[in-house]
């Protein structure tokens, strides 16, 4: 075989090995991991407590629902970032206490919140990792929310707020409220990963709030003077919704100046019990923290 031939070869069978090589590297080095950032949904209940539901009774869930983004620190510590929805709500009619079924008040509310929280595993927690798949977590954590408490009066919607019904239109400044507020969440769950990569947990966390008047109630009634404008015509709709107790008992109505309407010594709550799942997704390169226990080729 001529010499200038096998050089050839040879030179050809250098750059092949030298391919086959580097390709081998790159799919060693092609391992997969598990960003420490995940993405979810959540679905489940909520109800209130406060001035109307001060047993802390569940007879009045609704629907709640949202998303949110956590951020793992290690495998112990996790930052999350909600934005939920729920309705929430309540009737005097549920109480058993006479005063409460008398009074005869109830409101609904759309309430939208952001919150930051903290959760703190009691074990170790990485998806992918057989011997971490499981943990019960702590969480806690501050938020701000919207609500906008309204009732029903002859089947038409009012918004409670707008007409002062505990005399904030009519000099009774310290009554006055505003439709955002801040929120505490606090509470427990549990997280498992199902597949690597794919998480599902349950969570009930109370939301402690910074108002008294998610309900549209807190101190005292001021007087149905301050809601009249002409005795001769139909009164406005705050003259009635201020003191509901006229539609049980007409000729002995609850609601006189001074009268204890609702507890300024607590404020109002609202808890969420959810079920979510979020996702992990895949990345070749560890940006920061991420699940070194599993990877695949």
């Amino acid at each position: 075989m001529p010499l200038h031939f096998m050089a050839l070869m040879s030179k050809h069978t250098k750059i092949l090995l030298l391919v086959l090589l580097f390709s081998g590297a790159g799919r060693a080095g092609a391992q997969y991991f598990y960003s420490g950032k995940e993405y979810g949904v959540s679905l489940g209940g909520a109800e209130y407590f406060g001035d109307l539901n001060t047993n802390y009774g569940f007879k009045y869930v609704r629907p709640a629902g949202g998303a949110f983004i956590r951020f793992h620190l290690n495998p112990y510590i996790a930052i999350k970032t909600t934005l939920n929805y729920a309705k929430v709500g309540y009737d005097d009619k549920y109480s058993s206490d006479p005063f409460q079924q008398r009074r005869n008040l109830n409101f609904k509310s759309d309430v939208v919140e952001f919150c930051v929280q903290g959760e703190f595993n009691f074990v170790r927690f990485s998806t992918g990792d057989f011997g971490s798949r499981f943990t019960p977590y702590l969480t806690g954590g501050v938020g701000a929310f919207y609500y906008n408490p309204y009732t029903h009066l002859n089947g038409k919607r009012y918004y409670l707020r707008p007409l002062g019904t505990e005399g904030q239109n009519a000099g009774f400044d310290s009554h006055k409220y505003q439709p955002v507020s801040v929120c505490f969440p606090v509470g427990v769950g549990v997280k498992w990963w199902m597949n690597p990569g794919t998480n599902v947990g349950f969570e009930i966390a109370d939301r402690l709030t910074m108002t008294d008047y998610l309900d549209d109630v807190s101190s005292y009634y001021v007087g149905s003077q301050y809601f009249a404008k002409d005795p001769s015509v139909q009164q406005p709709p705050a003259y009635y919704l201020q003191d509901r107790s006229t539609e049980l008992t007409p000729n002995d109505p609850l609601g006189r100046p001074g009268k204890q309407r609702g507890n300024t010594s607590t404020r109002d709550q609202y808890m969420m019990f959810m079920i979510n799942v979020s996702f992990q997704l895949k990345v070749y390169k560890c940006p920061g923290y991420i699940n070194h226990d599993f990877r695949t080729d």
